[in-house]
């Protein structure tokens, strides 16, 4: 068991992860996307730093500024901007679709880390990554949930890919950092440069008054408080602790089994069809995930 530690804690970060994006796209009827990522973040630093807190003094590595760096690097490429653009495309194209587009993830993970991070390629790995793009293709020509146009699903779907595209670079600027580092501090640093960099990109914008409502107690705050916590909290805890007890692309590729666990959850909760064109995109990309686990 504590030898597939990481592989575990990857499909439990996809569990979780599928029902946090169900409850942000219902935060996103009453926030904007950089409101949204603002406010759930800044709940995850603060019940990262309220956790962390107690065992600090003991727990706490003596890293050198390069750590500090590299984990700062991936909170703004992965949090501030990753994130951002992903509640955007999320608004567009829905949950169900949305992990079928998260389904590029994995693909461009192992491709950066075996550029980078020197974990090998494989025939599978490049079937499978030409399968999961597949089905972000085949999703890009979905039938729009009523309110959205074909055009906001294809705008929808490149914000997607660009979002995912962000987080694999994220995740590859950190995991040199994460094996040799405790999971609670990497995550906290991380998180914390991702929010202060959002608070800077909010201080530059027009619309930073609209932003900073988002604090004000509202009935909204029913869904983003517990989104916010599963989402940005115990995901990223989660999440994190799975990229560092297995191979980067190893646990990208686990983290797609949240395209299988957000259908039913969409389904039921934000009344979204599973109808068969979105079912074979996500047996294209399941497939692909198959693929580059067993061969």
């Amino acid at each position: 068991m504590a030898s597939h530690a990481g592989e575990l804690l990857s499909v439990l970060a996809a569990l979780i992860w599928a029902f946090s994006v169900v409850l942000f796209r219902i935060s996103g009827r009453g926030f904007s996307p950089l409101s949204l990522n603002v406010f759930k973040n800044s709940i995850a630093t603060a019940l990262l730093a309220i956790t962390l807190a107690p065992s600090a003094r003991a727990t706490l590595p003596e890293a050198p500024l390069r750590d500090y760096a590299l984990l700062a690097l991936s909170g703004i490429v992965g949090i501030t901007l990753a994130d951002t653009i992903f509640f955007k495309s999320l608004n567009l194209v829905g949950a169900g679709l949305s992990q079928v587009i998260g389904c590029c993830y994995s693909p461009l993970v192992v491709l950066l880390s075996a550029a980078f991070l020197a974990e090998r390629l494989s025939i599978g790995d490049l079937i499978g990554a030409a399968l999961i793009l597949s089905g972000v293709l085949l999703s890009a020509g979905h039938e729009p949930p009523p309110g959205v146009t074909r055009a906001d699903i294809r705008r929808g779907t490149l914000l997607g890919a660009l979002a995912f595209a962000l987080m694999a670079l994220g995740v590859v600027i950190a995991k040199p950092v994460l094996d040799r580092s405790p999971v609670l501090w990497s995550s906290t640093v991380r998180m914390a440069a991702g929010v202060g960099a959002l608070l800077l990109v909010v201080a530059a914008s027009p619309s930073r008054r609209y932003v900073w409502h988002a604090f004000r107690p509202s009935p909204a705050w029913k869904v983003a408080v517990p989104a916010s916590v599963l989402g940005a909290y115990l995901a990223m805890i989660v999440w994190i602790a799975g990229i560092k007890y297995t191979l980067a692309s190893t646990a990208s590729i686990l983290n797609q089994t949240s395209a299988v666990f957000v259908l039913p959850v969409a389904a039921l909760v934000l009344k979204e069809r599973i109808t068969l064109r979105k079912l074979a995109a996500v047996a294209l990309a399941l497939g692909g995930v198959a693929t580059v686990t067993l061969c």
